[in-house]
């Protein structure tokens, strides 16, 4: 481990959990990381959506699966999904199988092509909500200092439930913003602190 990069705590392992490569490399070539592709923020969007209650390591193990389910997150094919695609959803023990999230995946694929041909891109309307650009932590941050939520995650949130989105509370749309790079949240003395990949 000596060899390793510094990372973010979360990302290291620690107190008592073994060290998860799957979680370093999220953290080492994904969080944080500006997105625009339209795929890969339904995605995500999806990812942190199943992931309320659970842990991150628990979804991004199983994401795998969830991209063969979802059909490669393709927000045009999921928005298309029917009860037979439904019911294939809740007997894969290889997902998360709660009705409730799987619903608000499919509802959520067809809002956010509603947005997406509003804005011209969902990361165009991500811009309009969201003020950049994403600035690093300041000196001395630490994880206890990281919010669960902000002001604008709450008013995206609540933006995002008027546009027809489940499962888009506040902690979820920050987890999104962390994800997507729309806030900068890793930790002074992080090799990627400064915003670079190496």
């Amino acid at each position: 481990m000596d060899d390793q990069p510094r990372r973010c705590p979360w990302a290291t392992g620690g107190e008592g959990r073994p060290f998860d490569p799957v979680m370093a490399a999220y953290h080492d070539d994904e969080w944080g990381t500006p997105v625009s592709d339209e795929v890969e923020l339904f995605e995500r969007l999806v990812l942190e959506s199943f992931q309320a209650g659970l842990s991150w390591s628990t979804i991004l193990h199983k994401r795998p699966a969830f991209c063969a389910d979802f059909r490669g997150f393709s927000p045009a094919v999921v928005a298309a999904f029917d009860e037979d695609d439904r019911a294939r959803l809740m007997a894969d023990s290889g997902i998360v199988r709660n009705r409730a999230k799987i619903d608000a995946a499919i509802g959520n694929a067809a809002a956010f092509l509603s947005v997406s041909r509003e804005f011209g891109g969902f990361a165009t309307y991500l811009a309009s909500m969201v003020p950049g650009p994403a600035l690093p932590r300041p000196p001395g941050t630490t994880m206890a200092d990281l919010p669960a939520a902000t002001a604008v995650a709450e008013t995206l949130s609540v933006d995002l439930r008027r546009r027809g989105f489940g499962f888009v509370g506040p902690t979820i749309v920050y987890a999104f913003m962390q994800s997507v790079g729309l806030v900068d949240d890793h930790l002074p003395g992080c090799f990627r602190h400064d915003g670079s990949s190496s």
